[in-house]
């Protein structure tokens, strides 16, 4: 292996790892105008699906990357991903007409985008996509950008932190050789592979729980399926009682059909005793759990992964910071993994920009953790309860492996044979086991009500919103530190989301009908400093912007003469119910304290 002692490149951004979180920081350096170098030991994009529910936070900041539209084109149609499905086993030896019985059902992720509270919440819809085909999408744009270079199969074996920046060594997995790069920053997006270490990062947690195999199968399934609008379908076939504590779980991976019509699988298991190397086993064990004796599938791949929660002490270190799995992993329970990642990225990036820049302080990088560590120890917390749930869906059914096939049949039974001894109360507590799911499939305020607190959000001494459910229900508000609310916007006759005014790295002021004042001193503020900003006055009458909806006076918590800053990744920074003696004065010292210039 040869290696270099000199400084082959020079580069603002180092981003190790070619997943979610680094090709989607890479295409947002790049359109904030960062030229950024990614590398990767990988050869190629993920093989297997993997991440594959992208929330309404997360195609969000997919819609300011300009990605979003090709990750739709691909993805579920929204009637194929109105909730999560419970069968008994699709077919076998059971009791006539016994087979592929709906149990239950669960709306989920904003049911094909037909739940009222989540079509008010955002413009955008939640969807389904797994890696295995989402990133590809993301490193075609990635490359796209002329201020980005993007390497697989290339590895980031050392790097050096001192006072003005990092010193890295590549090791090129294609020819053994090595290079030398320095950077002023490295993101580290690697899964926790390397850079945490070589950085010297603290682990406040980490623990293992279950392990799990994921079977990725090439199978027609239309004939035993019975409907089409389930993104997760459990299955629980009583004719193999050795399976019924966790079920398997089919999650459709498309590509060109989508519900029971999809050509592709996802099936996860929880077998300690099967790992990676029995692809035959693990089919067999995969046509008892799903009741389908004749199952004719084909193996594309197998992973073997546990349930975990990983933490990390602080997501900085140094000129070192740590995005995605390499700062936080989490069980899959309500797929905040991935988008956890991308909405990493999405707050550290806009800082970044503004620091190299020259329009904004050191001290603004480190609210990137104080920021994304709350929230995703919160999210860790809230996937971890949703597992524990899962612990009780059998029982819940009535079902057991302690039982005989015979009597696990009985007890399905109870689910359609009104005349059985204690059918409605069965019936009635499974109802009760689905509510309690929806911790996991209706957390609307855990993946997008998450708010911040830190230097960056300049308080206003007003009470925090309490919200009947911290869970499940998300309730709009300007507080400073929350997400800007959504309202559908007009202006010269055409409709545009409010949170469009902070594409591409834009603070913006938002004003009331009579702001005029916080609109002038805001643009005359931006003109001198630089800052990127836009402006409007939106309400009713002569206005920039047109709430044609009344939207924005629903949950907007100012008066007319009031005014809320957002910042670049679309949280409230600061927020005056009433005007101002000194609008300019006042914002100066806004900006300098978000910034960190003062």
């Amino acid at each position: 292996m040869k290696v270099s002692q000199e400084i082959d490149a020079h580069v603002p951004v180092l981003i190790v790892g070619g997943g979610g979180a680094g090709l989607t920081s890479s295409i947002l350096l790049s359109r904030l105008g960062v030229p950024s170098l990614l590398v990767t030991r990988q050869p190629t994009t993920t093989r297997l699906p993997r991440g594959h529910i992208l929330n309404q936070r997360s195609m969000e900041i997919l819609t300011d990357t300009g990605v979003s539209a090709d990750i739709r084109a691909k993805s579920t149609p929204p009637q194929n991903m109105r909730g999560v499905a419970w069968y008994s086993g699709l077919s076998g030896e059971g009791p006539k007409d016994a087979h592929g019985r709906r149990l239950g059902f669960v709306e989920g992720w904003g049911a094909g985008y037909t739940d009222p509270d989540y079509v008010a919440a955002s413009p955008e819809a939640a969807t389904n996509l797994s890696l295995l085909r989402s990133e590809p999408i993301l490193k075609a744009h990635a490359e796209s950008h002329p201020l980005a270079t993007i390497r697989f199969h290339h590895e980031l074996v050392d790097l050096e932190q001192d006072a003005d920046g990092v010193t890295s060594t590549i090791l090129d997995r294609g020819t053994g050789e090595t290079y030398r790069v320095r950077s002023s920053y490295v993101l580290g997006a690697d899964a926790g592979r390397t850079v945490g270490d070589l950085a010297g990062v603290k682990v406040t947690m980490h623990d293992t729980f279950r392990k799990l195999i994921s079977l990725y199968l090439s199978a027609d399934l239309s004939r035993q399926l019975p409907s089409d609008d389930s993104i997760l379908t459990w299955v629980f076939n009583p004719d193999f009682p050795e399976h019924l504590d966790y079920g398997a779980v089919l999650v459709p991976q498309g590509p060109d059909h989508w519900g029971r019509n999809s050509e592709e699988w996802l099936l996860a298991v929880s077998r300690p005793d099967l790992d990676e190397s029995q692809p035959e086993k693990m089919l067999r064990w995969a046509s008892e759990a799903l009741g389908i004796p004749d199952l004719k599938a084909d193996v594309l791949g197998v992973s073997e992964w546990y349930l975990e929660r990983f933490l990390i002490d602080d997501f900085r270190a140094g000129r070192v910071f740590l995005l995605g799995d390499a700062a936080h992993r989490l069980p899959p329970s309500g797929g905040l993994g991935l988008n956890s990642a991308i909405q990493d990225a999405y707050n550290l990036c806009w800082k970044l920009a503004a620091v190299l820049a020259g329009r904004a302080g050191d001290a603004l990088l480190d609210t990137y953790s104080a920021e994304r560590r709350p929230v995703n120890l919160n999210n860790i917390e809230c996937s971890i309860k949703a597992v524990s749930g899962q612990g009780s869906m059998a029982s819940a059914l009535g079902l057991s492996t302690d039982k005989s096939a015979e009597e696990n049949w009985t007890e399905l039974s109870r689910f359609w044979e009104d005349s059985l001894p204690g059918a409605a109360e069965r019936r009635h507590e499974f109802n009760e086991w689905l509510a309690a799911s929806t911790l996991e499939y209706h957390q609307h305020n855990v993946d997008f009500g998450y708010t911040y607190d830190s230097t960056a959000v300049v308080g206003d001494g007003s009470p925090a919103p309490v919200s009947p459910d911290e869970i499940r229900l998300y309730q709009p508000s300007t507080r400073p530190g929350h997400p800007l609310p959504h309202a559908w916007v007009e202006r010269s006759n055409e409709r545009l989301a409010l949170r469009s005014l902070v594409h591409d790295g834009h603070f913006a002021l938002i004003a009331g009908e009579n702001g005029a004042r916080w609109v002038e001193a805001a643009e005359k503020l931006a003109q001198a400093e630089g800052i990127p900003l836009r402006t409007a006055r939106v309400g009713l009458g002569a206005v920039d912007l047109i709430d044609i909806r009344l939207a924005w006076q629903r949950n907007r918590e100012i008066s007319a003469e009031g005014v809320v800053l957002v910042r670049p990744d679309g949280y409230i920074a600061f927020r005056s119910v009433d005007a101002a003696d000194d609008p300019l004065a006042t914002l100066t010292a806004v900006f300098q304290q978000v910034l960190a210039t003062g």
